[in-house]
């Protein structure tokens, strides 16, 4: 897989069915490694390690209702109360990020309401503070340390 711009985490992976799988630690199993998989392994990590995000907080690929069709997040994050910390949207590092891919996520965030949003193919990365008010997100050089 293709070396991307995280620091080095190490995986475990298997063979399964002629295919390679990588560890998911949220999910607690074994997935089918993919290009777009390999970037949100690596978010994961990052948010583990150099965010010092509690395990507990993180969830990965879960069912989501956007406009009532059936859409699937990548990683959340959540606060302590429940309510939605960071919302992260991978893509697999060949496709570039686009105005496109930060209109997917301000959609599905119609529905979260996340303090900060995270775009990345694992070579780019952008992250953003929410403005609710003014109703317009702000580019943030990185997302801020976690504090509980």
């Amino acid at each position: 897989m293709q070396k991307l711009q995280f620091p080095p985490y190490s995986f475990r992976f298997k063979n399964s069915e002629n295919k390679v799988a990588i560890f998911d630690e949220i999910r607690k199993k074994f997935i089918i490694l993919t290009p777009e998989e390999w970037v949100r392994q690596h978010v994961v990590r990052f948010l583990l390690e150099e965010k010092q995000i509690p395990k507990s907080l993180i969830n990965v690929e879960k069912l989501l209702k956007v406009n009532g069709l059936n859409k699937r997040y990548d990683v959340v994050v959540f606060n302590s109360d429940g309510s939605i910390h960071i919302l992260v949207e991978c893509k697999a590092p060949e496709v570039k990020i686009t105005q496109g891919v930060f209109d997917q996520i301000a959609r599905y965030n119609l529905t979260m309401n996340a303090e900060y949003l995270m775009v990345t193919n694992g070579l780019n990365h952008y992250f953003c503070q929410m403005d609710y008010e003014n109703e317009r997100y702000d580019f943030l050089p990185q997302l801020p340390q976690y504090k509980n």
